[in-house]
């Protein structure tokens, strides 16, 4: 869920994996790696769901509700 979920938000924004993986500090490859299928470090997950304005909990797919909730 983690990879579909990554993939379509950098698809909305139509970026490329090498500016996601610079804004949130990683290499190119290591975001490339996340896009596949590897689960994110605890860090990487909030660095990409801030950088995207989303949900953790929607990133991880235990919920279909994007939004921050506060």
């Amino acid at each position: 869920m983690f990879a579909e979920r990554t993939r379509q938000l950098r698809a909305e924004r139509n970026l490329k994996q090498a500016e996601v993986a610079e804004e949130v500090q990683l290499s190119t490859r290591g975001y490339q790696d996340l896009e596949l299928g590897r689960l994110p470090k605890y860090e990487t997950l909030l660095h990409i769901a801030d950088f995207y304005g989303v949900s953790v909990d929607w990133l991880m797919g235990r919920t279909e509700r994007r939004e921050v909730w506060l």
